[in-house]
């Protein structure tokens, strides 16, 4: 198996240096991430583009006709070609002719399969990429059908569900301020429904406000719960167009599955697609222009499941398509300019269009509800949320809401006072009869802490409480005609007497009455989570791809093999010859007399005459062998012979 896979990396690399430079341009512009690796020859680039990592990423690009083609090349093996393809998928016509060879175009481009010897050879390290042989190409589906549309109608149809977004959103922050929200590493199913119903709100929606929270860092698990950041504060405080832009910029990094049935995890697993699934989907709408949309999205979903069918699934891309929506990123089949800047960047100078101001006023009810129109700011959810509770689209008083704002400490006038500062058209007699008949009966029973003590001023009140039936799991026991002694602790006692209907508040031993305070957890939210790299180096751009691949094929272009000409190679013979024979002459010297030999020019030789004199001679040399040099001396032309080694040096002259 490993000499197999050896010898097809060796194909793969004799395959590459049998193309041209643009040939492998157009391989590593397809296959970046090998580009990016910057391979140093044809071989290490051979080694690269058949890494897992790399042959992944090569096929998840792969649009459906282009994997049936190579699942078929696969399962053939050796005996793969075109016609045994073209038999295999059924082509015999001209359109899947056609298709056929495209399909291989495009694996060749990719240097997924390339020919050799009449036959199809693939990548080593690939698998078949469907569970079941195709049987055929998967033709197309049709292209989506556009339409022309007005610029501007996508841009307020988006504003609607923008701006409930937002607003879901925030009461989920302030949710999980006051209330325990459970969540582990993936929130629960019944938790979800559960905080579906608080919300008002479908599980769909639900799972999209849990998501956006937690990518945008307003929200993170902690202890099994999950609890405000110490960026939720910020951005709760921020006008509805910033924290709309947080939203926006968070939802193409959700990584988890859309429309998934588990619902939403708090954090990011390897398997999950979600992020690709979600920018591949805007992109698609993105291509459109400005003015015009799609017809139908089950064509857009269609188009997108063959185009990219490793990425987008049909239930998938459609939960993508609806989370957009919701977000205002998508809207009336066309991409909204939200959308469009979530792509491109500067999300913060359009996202301004799509959530109305913050509502400082409320219109307050006769049913008891309090309504707003547009996003409410925070100081006015924070009188609202003082004795109401939130629910979709406004909030909700009742006896238990008071009944918490008089606990906390609020005097009934100076809610009502608080309300009416807030509310459009003035307090309504309803809701000011509730505040004041729940104040006639607060407090008209106190839990002192003394592992407990009930009191009231009337002991006819403290008669029907000791013998109310549901209170007997606290052993009330009567110390005077104003005080019961409980066995549960104060906390117990207080909650088991208001499910049975009374409103105690709770007090110190000197009487003094004790606020309730919720306690508010803030937590820092886990660093972002890294995607991949190819390696600490900026990418390629075009040029340099090019350059690249120049490169590349130049490396590998055989040599021409350099010949001496037969004078130059005499030439240096001789000096190679000389230099052994004289251990005194400088190089230079030993080049310029082997020079004189070979072209038969003269030359001025001072040889040794004794030990410390020399004689000059202008000679021509015309013969060297054993160490003599054979030449003519001027003026003369007498022939004399010299020994090598007693020339001590060498001199050109310009004339004889």
């Amino acid at each position: 198996m490993h000499n197999r896979l050896v010898g097809r990396k060796t194909a793969l690399a004799g395959w590459l240096r049998e193309l041209d430079a643009v040939e492998v341009r157009d391989i590593l512009a397809l296959r970046k991430d090998a580009a990016d690796r910057r391979p140093h020859s044809l071989r290490a680039l051979a080694d690269e583009l058949t890494s897992a990592a790399s042959l992944r990423a090569a096929v998840d690009g792969l649009d459906q006709a282009c994997r049936d083609v190579l699942d078929t090349v696969l399962r053939l093996g050796d005996e793969a070609c075109v016609e045994a393809l073209a038999e295999r998928l059924r082509c015999t016509g001209k359109a899947s002719r056609a298709e056929l060879k495209r399909a291989l175009g495009q694996l060749r481009a990719r240097a997924l399969v390339w020919p050799a010897e009449g036959r199809l050879v693939s990548s080593p390290g690939l698998r078949p990429v469907e569970d079941e042989p195709p049987q055929r190409i998967t033709p197309a589906p049709r292209a989506p059908r556009r339409a022309p549309q007005n610029r501007g109608f996508a841009d307020r149809a988006a504003i609607t569900p923008a701006t409930s977004t937002v607003d879901g959103v925030t009461r989920l922050v302030d949710l999980c301020d006051v209330e325990q929200v459970a969540c582990r590493a993936v929130m629960g199913l019944r938790e979800l429904r559960r905080l579906a119903g608080v919300l008002r709100a479908d599980e769909g929606r639900t799972r999209l406000w849990v998501g956006l929270a937690v990518e945008a860092r307003l929200l993170a698990v902690d202890d099994g719960r999950l609890v405000p950041t110490v960026g939720a504060d910020p951005w709760r405080a921020a006008s509805p167009p910033e924290r709309l832009t947080a939203l926006a910029r968070a939802w193409p990094r959700l990584t988890w599955t859309p429309g998934k049935q588990r619902p939403a995890s708090a954090e990011p697993s390897s398997s999950d697609s979600g992020d690709r699934i979600r920018r591949g989907l805007l992109e698609r709408y993105a291509l459109l222009d400005e003015d015009e949309a799609f017809e139908h999205r089950h064509e857009v979903v269609a188009d997108l499941v063959w185009t990219r069918p490793a990425v987008h699934g049909r239930a998938a891309t459609e939960a993508a398509l609806v989370e957009a929506e919701s977000v205002g990123l998508v809207a009336l089949g066309a991409a909204t300019s939200l959308g469009r800047a979530v792509l491109a960047g500067g999300v913060d100078e359009v996202a301004g269009r799509f959530v109305p101001p913050d509502a400082s006023t409320a219109h307050l009810r006769p049913d008891l509800t309090a309504v707003v129109a547009g996003l409410p700011s925070r100081e006015l959810s924070a009188v609202l949320d003082l004795a109401a509770d939130g629910a979709a689209g406004g909030w909700r008083f009742s006896g238990a809401s008071v009944r918490r704002a008089l606990d906390a400490g609020h005097e009934p006038d100076a809610l009502l006072a608080r309300l009416a500062s807030v509310a459009e058209h003035g307090v309504p007699p309803t809701l000011a009869h509730l505040v004041r008949e729940v104040a006639r009966q607060h407090g008209r029973i106190t839990v002192t802490p003394v592992a407990c003590c009930v009191r009231t001023e009337d002991p006819v009140l403290l008669s029907e409480i000791a013998a109310h039936r549901s209170l007997a799991q606290l052993s009330l026991q009567p110390l005077g005609p104003t005080v019961l002694a409980s066995a549960k602790p104060a906390k117990e006692t207080l909650a088991l007497l208001r499910a049975a209907g009374y409103a105690p508040t709770t007090a110190a031993v000197d009487g003094t009455a004790v606020m309730a305070r919720l306690p508010r957890r803030r937590v820092e939210a886990p660093p972002p989570a890294r995607a991949a790299t190819g390696g600490w180096r900026a990418p390629l751009t075009g040029h340099e791809v090019a350059k690249l691949a120049a490169a590349l094929v130049e490396q590998e272009r055989p040599r021409p093999k350099f010949v001496l000409p037969p004078v130059e190679s005499q030439r240096i013979g001789t000096v190679r010859l000389l230099r052994d024979q004289s251990l005194v002459l400088r190089d230079s010297e030993v080049v310029l007399l082997a020079d004189a030999l070979v072209s038969r020019t003269s030359v001025e030789i001072a040889v040794a005459n004794g030990p410390r004199s020399t004689v000059k001679h202008v000679i021509t040399p015309v013969d060297h062998a054993a160490g003599n040099l054979k030449a003519n001396c001027a003026p003369r032309g007498e022939h004399r012979e010299f020994l090598v080694s007693r020339i001590r040096s060498v001199r050109a002259v310009t004339s004889v």
